[in-house]
């Protein structure tokens, strides 16, 4: 009988892990670019063309030129009622009346003042009991309320000298009316119609 040839070993199985290759490393998947939308910061949309009156420099008032405030033209002067040359009479009467009141305002004034360096000494005294000194103080007192009058009749005769520039001279400072020339001529520096005298030289 013949000899069964004995069964050849069958080949060691190869080891699969050995023999395998080794699995390929499969890249991590890419993630998806996110969309543009979501990683971009969004796009500043532009300032609407009408706001560009609040973005810009607000423009400055201008200042309206300031006209120059027009001359008043010169007051006319008035129409006196008097006549130029009754006017020209009048106006130096005023002037000469106005330098006698001067000149008697000084003198008063300066005999009070004489008075008053006679007793500097004290020998007399200006009381009810100083007998002499009490006639001299009455003396000096009058030539003072004197003096002062003349100075008032100088301030009026001046207010009345410069009604001529403005042609009123004459003219009743109550009614408008002319004074009579009566009256102007015995008092020059007169104020109002005899019918608006209260009396003083402001109302003369």
């Amino acid at each position: 009988m013949a000899k069964a040839t004995p069964a050849k070993k069958a080949a060691p199985a190869k080891k699969a892990a050995a023999t395998k290759a080794p699995a390929k490393k499969t890249a991590p998947a890419k993630k998806a670019p996110a969309k543009a939308a979501a990683t971009k910061a969004p796009a500043k949309k532009a300032a609407p063309a009408k706001k560009a009156a609040a973005t810009k420099a607000p423009a400055k008032n201008a200042v309206p030129a300031t006209k120059a405030p027009a001359k008043k033209a010169p007051a006319k002067k008035k129409a006196s009622p008097f006549s130029a040359s009754w006017l020209t009479k009048q106006e130096q009467a005023l002037q000469e009346e106005r330098a006698t009141y001067v000149r008697q305002a000084e003198s008063l004034q300066a005999e009070a003042d004489a008075l008053v360096a006679d007793f500097v000494s004290g020998d007399a005294q200006f009381d009810e009991d100083g007998g002499e000194g009490d006639t001299l103080s009455s003396e000096r007192e009058r030539d003072l309320v004197l003096s002062a009058q003349a100075r008032d009749a100088v301030e009026e005769i001046d207010h009345a000298l410069a009604k001529f520039a403005k042609g009123t001279y004459g003219i009743c400072e109550a009614s408008g009316d002319p004074i009579p020339k009566e009256r102007l001529e015995a008092i020059p520096w007169a104020r109002v119609q005899v019918a608006y005298k209260a009396g003083g030289f402001g109302h003369r």
